[in-house]
C-alpha cells in the first residue's frame, strides 16, 4: 500500500512538472492579472484581486531588493546535484508573494537549480499529497533530484520564524486577525528574506 502512494505521488509530481512555468512567466501572469483586474483560481473576487495587485507590487519590489549575503551565495553555488523546485502557489497568496522572488534569487545563483510553479487551484490532486497540517496551505515548494525523479524534500507555506509566530498566534487567540496578517507583513520586510534562505539552505543541506 506504502508504495503504491508514493508511486502515485511521484507521477503526480511528474505531471505537473511537464505543465509547470518559469519565473518569468509567473510574474508576467501575475503583472497581466493585475492590470485587468483579475486573479488566479475559479474564484474571482474584488477581495482577490486587490490581493494579486499587491502581490504583483511586492514581488516587482523585491526582485529588485532582495539580497544574498556572500555566505550563503556561496552555499548555493556549491550545490553540485541538479534539483527542480515545484512550487504551488496562487497570484493572491501574501506569503508567496514574499518568498518566491527569494526562491527565485537562489535558483538564479546555480544552474543545479530549476525553479518551476504551479497554480494550487489547477493541480488539486498534487496538492493534496502535500498538505500542511491537512491545509492546502501555499506556497509548497517540492524539491525534486532530477536524477532519480524522486521527492527529496518539502517546503512551506512560511519561513519557520514566521510560522512560529502564526502557531502562537492561533494557540492564544484562535484565529489569525487583519491586524495579526499586517504585523506579519511587517515582519516579512524587516526580514527581507533571510529566514526564507536559511530555511532553503537547510533543505539544500539535507538533500
Amino acid at each position: 500500500m506504502e508504495q503504491t502512494i508514493r508511486k502515485t505521488k511521484e507521477e503526480l509530481v511528474q505531471g505537473g512538472l511537464k505543465t509547470a512555468m518559469g519565473y518569468g512567466d509567473y510574474r508576467q501572469m501575475v503583472a497581466k492579472l493585475a492590470l485587468e483586474g483579475k486573479s488566479t483560481g475559479p474564484v474571482q473576487s474584488e477581495e482577490l484581486v486587490n490581493y494579486t495587485r499587491l502581490n504583483d507590487q511586492r514581488m516587482k519590489r523585491l526582485d529588485k531588493t532582495i539580497k544574498i549575503d556572500a555566505v550563503s551565495e556561496a552555499k548555493i553555488k556549491a550545490i553540485d546535484k541538479k534539483i527542480t523546485w515545484l512550487v504551488l502557489t496562487e497570484s493572491w497568496c501574501g506569503d508567496a508573494a514574499q518568498t518566491l522572488p527569494v526562491m527565485n534569487k537562489m535558483a538564479v545563483l546555480n544552474r543545479n537549480i530549476s525553479l518551476r510553479l504551479l497554480l494550487r487551484d489547477e493541480n488539486p490532486a498534487l496538492m493534496e499529497q502535500f498538505l500542511t497540517n491537512g491545509a492546502m496551505a501555499i506556497p509548497k515548494l517540492i524539491s525534486i533530484a532530477d536524477t532519480t525523479g524522486k521527492v527529496i524534500g518539502e517546503w512551506g507555506s512560511r519561513p519557520s520564524i514566521a510560522k512560529g509566530m502564526v502557531q502562537d498566534y492561533k494557540h492564544t487567540h484562535g484565529k489569525l486577525t487583519a491586524e495579526f496578517k499586517q504585523d506579519l507583513q511587517l515582519w516579512y520586510n524587516k526580514d527581507k528574506g533571510q529566514n526564507t534562505v536559511s530555511d532553503l539552505l537547510s533543505l539544500l543541506s539535507l538533500e
